[in-house]
């Protein structure tokens, strides 16, 4: 690089990307596609921090790895800038708002969530929820199912655990050994990019520039990645054989560690994939919450910022309320704690990801690719998703079962909902609130 170029941009300290991150935490709506957005723009446009090349090479990457891509974006950025700990501040503050701000809002859903007001929110909520499951497959399949055989694989992913109830680890592992082989033998069919654009526009001159050297502390080596891997290693054992010490094996903290680090490798294809795993343990195995109360918790989740998997932290909160973990005198302090177990637990493998691939992938500049076991897991996730959509609306439309009644006001919020998402591109937090105006008001007119 030029003496010239690196004199147009100003290098950024340790303090000013600190409040940079903070204030992303706060303002990271839209889900993952919103995220990128703002940091691409923050980033590659305006500060410059980073060419557009670099930017979406990292995001390829990002885009691979199991976990909120939009958080780990945030966590290798951060890292190539300012060593580890501007990796750990980028990503922990990407998540750190949004976790206080849902253990509030769970705390007013858990005490107050009966009071006719709050429950009219809801009963508006919950049917457009519904419809942004759907908007969810629909966004994710029309990238993805790109020929009859991904369409296949879908359909059986769907049969698998709508029907069978088979695990949906089980379902990734299939899809992914489908995948593997149908690239040795049919590769055309399994050649569906999932990767972005290759960079074509022109910011300006960059401080991480194309052509600008790696950091030292970003090259690759052995030694580098051997002690990255065993110091986490060493954080998540020690962490889990406290709780375990603590609580015994089969406690509740101890047994939330040990599921959410599953749940964690797991998340291929973002939240809405991980979702069904996350009902199946924490409401169908461990009675955490209920059914209602997961959808409850989708709708908190969509209205905050940070990553939708934060959901969990939301599970967690309920959880610990309904176990009581310390005791029935200290319900508030099991359901924050529990809370915070749950999201350390949650996101601790995002940070190694970034930690230990991030040099390899720094040696190795150039788009990378899906492979074909991830094209199939990616088809397998769409049905996964659809399911979703479908347990939520039965639990929606017919709340008390299906002898009960059926619910036609949700029926008709939801499908206002799917055709603002659809026909009108409306925005899912403005389809949250209208959502939720409308139940308060349908819950006041019938009181």
């Amino acid at each position: 690089m030029s003496n010239e170029r690196i004199d147009a941009v100003e290098a950024v300290s340790f303090n000013q990307a600190l409040w940079y991150w903070l204030k992303l935490g706060f303002i990271s709506f839209g889900g993952p596609a919103g995220q990128i957005a703002i940091m691409h723009q923050d980033l590659v446009e305006r500060k410059r921090w980073i060419s557009e090349k670099r930017f979406l090479h990292a995001l390829n990457y990002c885009m691979v790895l199991p976990g909120p891509e939009a958080q780990q974006l945030a966590t290798y950025i951060g890292w190539l800038m300012h060593r580890t700990w501007g990796g750990v501040v980028a990503g922990g503050l990407f998540v750190l708002p949004s976790l206080f701000i849902l253990i509030g809002l769970s705390w007013v859903y858990m005490a107050f969530g009966s009071v006719p007001a709050i429950a009219g929110v809801l009963y508006g909520i919950k049917p457009a929820v519904t419809a942004i499951v759907v908007f969810a497959a629909y966004r994710i399949g029309s990238r993805a199912l790109k020929n009859a055989w991904l369409w296949s694989i879908a359909a059986a992913a769907f049969l698998a655990i709508f029907v069978a109830n088979v695990p949906f680890p089980l379902i990734v592992l299939a899809a992914g050994i489908l995948g593997h082989f149908g690239g040795k033998y049919a590769p055309s069919r399994f050649a569906v990019g999932g990767g972005h654009k290759s960079a074509d526009k022109a910011f300006g001159p960059a401080l991480l520039d194309d052509d600008t050297p790696t950091p030292q502390h970003a090259l690759f080596t052995w030694k580098r990645f051997a002690v990255v891997l065993a110091v986490f290693m060493l954080i998540w054992l020690a962490a889990i054989t406290v709780l375990s010490f603590m609580y015994g094996w089969t406690g509740t903290l101890t047994q939330m560690a040990w599921f959410f680090t599953k749940a964690a490798l797991l998340t291929f294809g973002g939240a809405y994939a991980v979702l069904p795993y996350v009902y199946q343990g924490a409401v169908d195995n461990y009675h955490w919450l209920t059914g209602l109360q997961m959808i409850d918790g989708l709708a908190l989740g969509e209205t905050t910022p940070g990553p939708l998997i934060m959901v969990v932290s939301f599970v967690g909160f309920v959880g610990g309320w309904t176990k009581a973990v310390f005791g029935p005198d200290a319900i508030l302090a099991s359901a924050v704690v529990a809370s915070f177990v749950v999201t350390f637990f949650t996101f601790l493998p995002s940070f190694l990801f970034i930690l230990l691939g991030g040099p390899f992938i720094e040696t190795t500049h150039g788009n990378l690719k899906f492979t074909a076991p991830l094209t199939a897991i990616t088809s397998a996730v769409v049905g996964v998703i659809v399911n979703l959509a479908v347990f939520f609306a039965l639990h929606v439309l017919w709340p008390h079962g299906m002898h009960g009644g059926f619910e036609w006001p949700s029926l008709v919020i939801g499908v206002v909902a799917a055709i603002a998402l659809f026909r009108f591109k409306v925005g899912v937090i403005p389809v949250v609130l209208a959502s939720g105006v409308v139940g308060l008001a349908l819950k006041l007119l019938v009181s």
